[in-house]
């Protein structure tokens, strides 16, 4: 029998390896005979797979992890990701964007074999990547992780919750995604990406706070009405990244049981059809909201819906700085 997936004996680096959709692609890799590399801060319940502990905020730590790994790598799976409920702006959107960039700018380029593949996690929140690319381009034009990092601390301040990180971060990282697809295509080296929707994980809590509750996140999930589960979103990429796949590039392969298509049809609102990341976020009083979003993390009995109340004295503190950031934002699309 002809093996069309022929992930036999391919060295495959997954990073988010140790739980959620990261932990389920090693699994199913390790079932079809693949070679893993498992890249993440916490070992994985796998004794097939080398674990490589790497912390992606970190450069070092990230350099590292590549130095213990074979010189040519057959496909690469950029699983690893934060929601911002429990990280800072900082962390958020260098684990999400800034690590994968340097990543495959620095090793991938120039580490995978010819007819080699890359796929990153992103999200049905990194929607409108296209429409947005304003307010992240700076991050795609930056050629070291020293520079990426400098803009990012232009974009946010220290204390900035990471809420609003995530949806740029991964826009970001899907329109790096197409860019990379054109640049490497010639190389034969195909680039996708995989845009989960609503997914039952470590981090479900976190994105059911953000959401608003239960039912919000739910929402999500288009006609399925259930999260999905880790392995229906390993599924999908490790195909993207197998030879079944092999003229599949510069694609955001979107799966989330049709909620894009009701989107689409108009049928419901399309939430994510908004900027992202604008500097008005890091205003006070916006700051504020979203800590108070965030309460029920550490504290349940929070009611959320404080989420939704203002404080008028810190609004008029920055009212000059909302008049100057609206003049801004009127460049962005």
């Amino acid at each position: 029998m002809k093996d069309y997936l022929n992930y036999k004996d391919k060295i495959c680096v997954v990073t988010g390896a140790s739980s959620g959709i990261g932990l389920s692609t090693c699994e199913i890799l390790l079932s079809l005979g693949a070679k893993v590399y498992a890249l993440d801060i916490n070992p994985l319940p796998l004794n097939d797979v080398t674990f490589i502990q790497a912390d992606l905020n970190s450069k070092e730590s990230i350099d590292n992890a590549f130095a213990k790994l074979p010189n040519r790598i057959d496909s690469f799976f950029g699983v690893a990701g934060l929601s911002g409920a429990r990280t800072n702006y900082y962390e958020t959107f260098t684990v999400n964007f800034i690590a994968n960039k340097y990543i495959t700018d620095y090793y991938l380029k120039n580490g995978m074999v010819q007819s080699g593949s890359i796929c990153y996690v992103t999200s049905t929140a990194g929607a409108h990547w296209d429409k947005y690319s304003k307010e992240f381009e700076k991050f795609i034009l930056a050629s070291t992780w020293e520079e990426m990092i400098d803009l990012l601390h232009e974009q946010a301040k220290p204390d900035t919750v990471g809420i609003m990180a995530y949806p740029l971060s991964k826009r970001a990282m899907n329109y790096y995604m197409a860019k990379t697809a054109i640049e490497l295509g010639e190389a034969g080296i195909r680039v996708n990406a995989l845009l989960p929707g609503s997914t039952q994980t470590g981090m479900t809590k976190e994105f059911e706070v953000e959401a608003g509750g239960n039912d919000e996140l739910i929402s999500e999930t288009g006609v399925a009405h259930r999260l999905a589960t880790p392995e229906e979103m390993a599924l999908p990429l490790v195909f993207l990244n197998s030879n079944m796949a092999g003229f599949i590039s510069g694609f955001p392969l979107v799966v989330d049981y049709a909620n894009n298509a009701l989107i689409k049809l108009k049928i419901k609102k399309d939430r994510m059809d908004t900027k992202v990341g604008s500097k008005f976020l890091n205003i006070s009083f916006v700051q504020n909201i979203l800590k108070k979003q965030l309460e029920p993390l550490n504290n349940p009995d929070t009611d959320n819906s404080i989420s939704n109340k203002l404080d008028n004295t810190s609004i008029s503190e920055d009212n000059n700085t909302i008049n100057e950031i609206n003049n801004e934002d009127k460049e962005i699309i």
